[in-house]
């Protein structure tokens, strides 16, 4: 396993993180998610993702049961949280920290900032940071990141938002793999940004969810390689079985820093497929974005932007 550091924190992790969303999908039963976590990390995963919504909670759940046993000392465990408001997001961080079983959580992330109002929400006096920020305090976690997978635009306000309120993330995580170079792309827009601030970079969606393979132009590892080529701290990978496991094990294994002209090489494969987005729906259609189709995770609008409405 390679290690990575997470931007100004300072923390090693590894560079293929578990993704928590397909430990409980229905063909992956408690037993094997167990096994999966439990195996990854015995091989040298230490990057555990999650999040609050993630198959109502049964992802967390099983990570949970997963990182007993002295298994929770051994990683750096990440989950995000939907909430918008103060109240609605230190709800759903107690809830998580009951899941998994835990005092405090490495990593909390502001999920699927997708809106352009979401990053104004989450800085509101009562909204989603304060809360994130007194738990931060109180123990309960350690550093502060969001995720997005919508347009690089909306990341780069939030970064931009943060910044007016004096606040630095963590990490940011973000869509990153063949085809995005091509299409609004996060990793010529976002990732620049970050380096230069130095924040943790979470790679995501690298195959999203298998549908980039279905392009038939790169295979699974071509796909890993490449978000592992980028400055990347984490690349994070949604493993359902144990022969997927072997998988993310095995581009970590044969992966070579590539030149320039690998790059372009690989790139001109996705090209004619990826230009129009139709290979990264996340970005052109909602059917990824859990906060639309479940808009009462948000909590309720800032107090005082009702109040002037009611005006």
């Amino acid at each position: 396993m390679l290690y990575r550091t997470l931007g100004s924190t300072g923390e090693r992790v590894s560079a293929i993180g578990l993704g928590g969303w397909h430990l409980s999908l229905k063909h992956v039963d408690e037993e094997l998610a167990i096994r999966i976590v439990r195996s990854a990390i015995d091989r040298g995963i230490t990057f555990m993702d999650n999040s609050w919504d993630y198959n109502d909670g049964a992802s967390e759940i099983r990570m949970g049961k997963a990182l007993r046993d002295r298994y929770r000392d051994r990683v750096f465990l990440m989950t995000k949280i939907d909430g918008r408001s103060k109240k609605e997001a230190a709800k759903q961080l107690d809830e998580s920290l009951k899941r998994l079983q835990v005092d405090c959580i490495d990593l909390v992330q502001h999920h699927e900032i997708i809106r352009y109002e979401d990053p104004h929400r989450v800085f509101d006096e009562e909204g989603a940071n304060a809360a994130l920020i007194e738990a931060r305090q109180a123990g309960k976690l350690r550093y502060i990141g969001f995720t997005g997978h919508k347009h690089p635009q909306i990341h780069l306000y939030m970064l931009e938002v943060a910044a007016k309120y004096g606040f630095k993330f963590d990490a940011v995580q973000l869509p990153l793999n063949v085809m995005d170079a091509h299409f609004c792309s996060f990793e010529k827009q976002v990732v620049p940004e970050l380096v230069k601030q130095n924040i943790g970079i979470l790679g995501m969606k690298s195959m999203a969810n298998g549908i980039i393979l279905r392009s038939n132009t790169v295979t699974p590892i071509e796909c890993l390689h490449y978000v592992l080529n980028l400055p990347t701290s984490v690349a994070i990978a949604g493993i359902d079985s144990m022969e997927i496991l072997d998988q993310a094990f095995e581009a970590v294994r044969t992966f070579q820093p590539m030149n320039e002209e690998q790059v372009r090489s690989l790139l001109a494969k996705t090209a004619p497929a990826a230009s129009r987005g139709e290979f990264e729906p996340f970005k052109t259609s909602s059917i990824f974005d859990g906060t639309a189709q479940n808009p009462d995770w948000l909590g309720e609008e800032p107090q005082r932007i009702q109040q002037l409405m009611s005006a």
